[in-house]
């Protein structure tokens, strides 16, 4: 008697993005202020490289080679250093993003910061990033529960829809085995599996 019951926590099914929505989300940044710089490299980078949120504001800028497109993730989940594909579309807003910095650093004498950070060189909290999606989401008009870890989910989708494997989309993810990628993909609909195999070249029967 007296004791406290506790409320189970509840779980929700992951709800990508589609690329219109992501578009408006991103638009939703200040394309002049630094932290609309910012952020909107942020997102892009979440969203064209499959980063968890913690991976991501780990990232030191010499973790990002645009040249290869990689970025190199030193404590991936399970401690892992990992190196992890990033989409060339993702460059352009990086790289505003990476002279913003700069300039940034030469004005208030930063020596060393993670490549996302305060104005003043500090450290970004993930609470930060999901209430800024949440904030940008509304002002877009996405009527969804939009977090960080939907992106990543709308990354894997988009990747498959383009034709990637499940052993490259694994990869590209960071995942630890397939088990867990297919899991990341089981969202898939009946309509969309009809229409997936539908458009197969599969061998001819005579």
């Amino acid at each position: 008697e007296g004791a406290v019951m506790s409320t189970p926590k509840r779980t929700y099914p992951p709800e990508p993005l589609k690329s219109d929505e992501v578009a408006a989300i991103l638009g939703a940044c200040s394309r002049r202020a630094p932290t609309g710089i910012r952020n909107r490299a942020l997102l892009m980078l979440i969203y064209r490289s499959g980063l968890r949120i913690s991976e991501a504001l780990a990232l030191k800028s010499a973790s990002v080679d645009l040249d290869q497109h990689s970025a190199r993730v030193l404590h991936g989940k399970g401690n892992k250093a990992t190196v992890r594909p990033l989409h060339p579309s993702a460059d352009d807003a990086l790289i505003r993003w990476m002279d913003t910095r700069r300039q940034l650093a030469a004005a208030n004498g930063w020596k060393t910061a993670p490549l996302f950070c305060t104005l003043d060189g500090g450290p970004m909290s993930d609470r930060y990033v999901r209430d800024m999606l949440k904030r940008l989401a509304a002002k877009a008009g996405v009527d969804k529960r939009v977090h960080p870890h939907g992106l990543r989910h709308t990354y894997a989708d988009e990747l498959r829809r383009a034709g990637a494997d499940v052993v490259v989309i694994s990869k590209a993810l960071g995942h630890s085995s397939i088990a867990v990628t297919a899991r990341y993909l089981d969202h898939l609909t009946n309509s969309q599996a009809v229409d997936a195999v539908a458009a197969l070249i599969l061998p001819q029967i005579d």
